[in-house]
């Protein structure tokens, strides 16, 4: 066994000792937020759609908890108090999250677990000011939280035409436009707004990135969109002569969507492992019913009907964990812009393997499947999102066919 593969398993096996210890029973006080009335007890109706404050809350308790015993900040850097995790090992330990059942380990849909993920901490230790950099402690302990404001209402994927602009006015800069899906505004007091200050449409230049206090004047979260998988923190955004000073400026002028890269090649190659990890849960959670399962006197897993979709959906399994944990390892040897066919390999594939292992696993598990008993419908709507998030698949297979057919580089800021 290598150094590596012993560290990571020992990680593992700490990992799993301290839901045990920390996170099962303070699960077990709130079971309203795991077993069928899940989405309805985490969704705050009067607050239209986003999260209860209570389901916030215990979200926060249970990282503050992974924080004090030195599991939360395992990816980050020694300076920002982590491990320096490297991009395989978060792949392992979101695949191994993710292959468990429903829980407060690891919540997908708010991008929660006991092992974090941090782009935004990322894109600020990268490129912030000094000033900008205070904020990475405070919002690593949850004290404080940004949101991402990217996509916007005519724009998703084409992120080089967005149409939200920015001028100078003297020493500040003033920001029009409109932002959808923008991420975590229920809670956040900043958000990381990218607008064009220069260049032409479809330039990646001329696009800066501004950390904009959510209660400037002009700012307004307009509503949350109700999603297939509820609750929502996909707001709706619009920016009205918002002024911010130069020095709101994430990085430099014009290069903004260095950060927005910063923030996707982290997220595509971990949202891979952990819809593997996913499908990988559907699917062993099939055979087992399978075996125990006796229809006309006979255990349902003799049937071929039944063995050789689980039998496919388990070989994508396995062949797609090493092609994710293959290119984590480059992604850490030569960085994640060398690679970005192969994280988008990773990306659409185990998004689809998991959307089409619960589909399966609703059906072999038949009307019990359907039911909210079953994990398997939560699983589905979760992480059908991921096929349209950090660049739809579509956008995904387009760069794969980019590299593959020569048709030059992808500019830095093209999205997808």
């Amino acid at each position: 066994m290598t150094a590596q593969r012993e560290r990571l398993d020992q990680l593992l096996t700490r990992i799993d000792d301290f839901i045990e210890r920390e996170i099962a029973p303070l699960q077990a006080e709130h079971p309203e937020y795991f077993d069928y009335r899940r989405e309805f007890a985490r969704t705050d109706l009067d607050r239209g759609g986003a999260p209860k404050r209570e389901w916030d809350e215990l979200l926060v308790e249970m990282m503050r908890l992974a924080d004090d015993a030195g599991l939360y900040r395992f990816a980050l850097p020694q300076e920002l108090g982590g491990s320096d995790g490297t991009n395989l090992e978060m792949a392992a330990i979101r695949e191994h999250l993710a292959n468990k059942p429903l829980g407060l380990h690891s919540d997908l849909q708010t991008e929660s677990s006991c092992v974090g993920n941090f782009p935004i901490v990322l894109v600020l230790h990268a490129l912030g000011t000094p000033e900008q950099k205070e904020l990475i402690e405070p919002l690593i302990r949850h004290e404080v939280a940004c949101a991402f404001g990217l996509t916007e209402p005519n724009h998703g994927s084409d992120a080089t035409w967005l149409e939200t602009s920015a001028r100078r006015d003297g020493s500040d800069w003033v920001i029009n436009g409109a932002k959808r899906f923008n991420t975590g505004m229920h809670v956040a007091k900043y958000d990381l707004v990218f607008a064009r200050t220069g260049g032409d449409a479809g330039s990646p230049r001329g696009i800066t990135a501004f950390l904009v206090p959510t209660g400037a004047p002009g700012f307004e979260v307009l509503y949350h969109h109700w999603t297939f998988n509820m609750p929502s923190d996909h707001s709706e955004v619009s920016l009205t002569d918002v002024r911010v000073p130069d020095d709101a400026i994430v990085g430099d002028e014009g290069t903004g969507l260095a950060a927005a890269l910063i923030f996707v090649h982290e997220n595509r190659i971990r949202q891979a492992a952990s819809s593997l990890g996913a499908a990988q849960f559907c699917v062993d959670r099939s055979v087992e019913y399978a075996r125990e399962r006796i229809v006309f006197g006979k255990p349902l897993a003799v049937n071929q009907a039944i063995q050789w979709p689980l039998v496919e959906l388990h070989t994508d399994c396995a062949m797609l964990r090493e092609l994710i944990r293959e290119t984590a390892e480059q992604m850490d040897e030569q960085g994640g812009p060398t690679v970005s066919d192969r994280i988008s390999m990773c990306n659409f594939r185990a998004n689809r393997l998991v959307c089409d292992a619960a589909d399966r696993a609703i059906q072999v598990h038949g009307g019990i499947g359907y039911t909210r008993t079953m994990p398997f419908e939560h699983i589905y709507r979760h992480h059908r999102r991921y096929r349209i998030t950090e660049g739809s698949e579509e956008m995904q297979i387009r760069n794969i066919a980019r590299s593959l057919f020569g048709f030059g580089h992808r500019s830095p800021g093209q999205s997808g």
